[in-house]
C-alpha cells in the first residue's frame, strides 16, 4: 500500500502528474481527438473544426504535443508552405483512453448536470 503513494510523490518526477499536466488541458484532448478521428490535417482545418480555440493557443498546443512525441509535424517545401499534423504511434496509443473518457462524459453528463443543480440549490 505504501508503494501506491510513491507514484504520486511530489519529490520525484511522477509519470501520472506529468502526463495529466499535459493532457488535462481541454485543447490537448480536442486536438488529439480530432486528429484521431480525421487523420492528418493542416493547421487551418484543425482550427476550423475545433472552432473556439485561438490560433495562438492551437499553435502552443500543437508544439506541446510535438514536444511530447504525440503529434508529428510535416512541412512541405511549397509556395505557399504546407504543414500537416498527424498523431504519432504514441499519440494513437493514447486515443482509446481519450475516446473512453469522451464516451464516459457523454453517458454521464445529464447526471453530472443534475448533481450540480442539486448542489447549487442546496446552498
Amino acid at each position: 500500500m505504501i508503494e501506491d503513494y510513491k507514484k504520486f510523490d511530489k519529490s520525484i518526477p511522477c509519470p501520472v502528474r506529468t502526463l495529466m499536466d499535459r493532457i488535462g488541458d481541454k485543447w490537448v484532448v480536442l486536438v488529439i481527438s480530432t486528429l484521431g478521428e480525421k487523420g492528418t490535417m493542416r493547421f487551418n482545418q484543425l482550427h476550423e473544426i475545433i472552432g473556439d480555440i485561438s490560433q495562438k493557443m492551437l499553435t502552443v498546443t500543437l508544439k506541446k504535443l510535438q514536444e511530447d512525441g504525440l503529434v508529428s509535424r510535416k512541412m512541405y517545401q511549397e509556395i505557399p508552405p504546407r504543414v500537416e499534423y498527424t498523431l504519432t504511434a504514441m499519440g494513437e496509443s493514447l486515443l482509446p483512453h481519450i475516446t473512453g473518457l469522451e464516451q464516459w462524459a457523454v453517458a454521464n453528463m445529464s447526471g453530472i448536470q443534475q448533481s450540480r443543480q442539486q448542489y447549487l440549490s442546496a446552498k
